[in-house]
């Protein structure tokens, strides 16, 4: 999005938020916008059984795909107008065993560019009340821009 595209979304968050739901997998799974700016993306998700691997834990893959899509989201802010993100390379460090009621991503754009935009994701858990980093993503996304018809 160009600056003033970028300004006149974010006003409206609940036009985004249908964006950003319009991955089928990420509706299923639960994941909620709450705020997107430039080159920034904020999202929650409240933990639900199906969201837990055998041990009671939260699932690496809810973990990573809310970093991914978070960090998607982050740099599409950057992105020019008509073209879309899609990630070229993802790294997830899983730093402690996530277990609450809650995951909390935030994301950011390092270094945006034309064809490839690097972001860093931080996934964190609530639990009780507290907050604690679980995971750290960095991501390289692709700017996609469809070929004229």
């Amino acid at each position: 999005m160009h600056q003033s595209e970028l300004a006149e979304a974010v006003m409206d968050l609940a036009e985004l938020r249908k964006v950003f739901l319009a991955a089928p997998f990420v509706a299923d799974l639960g994941l909620e916008l709450e705020s997107i700016g430039n080159g920034e993306c904020l999202t929650t998700l409240q933990i639900a059984s199906r969201h837990l691997q055998q041990n009671d834990l939260i699932h690496a893959g809810v973990q990573t795909t809310m970093a991914d899509h978070t960090a998607g989201a982050a740099a599409s802010t950057q992105a020019p107008a008509g073209s879309y993100v899609v990630t070229a390379e993802i790294k997830v460090s899983f730093l402690r065993a996530a277990k609450g009621e809650r995951l909390v991503c935030r994301a950011r754009v390092l270094k945006p560019g034309r064809q490839f935009s690097f972001v860093e994701a931080e996934v964190s858990c609530v639990s009780g009340g507290n907050e604690q980093l679980v995971a750290k993503a960095s991501a390289t996304m692709a700017i996609v821009t469809p070929a004229a018809k």
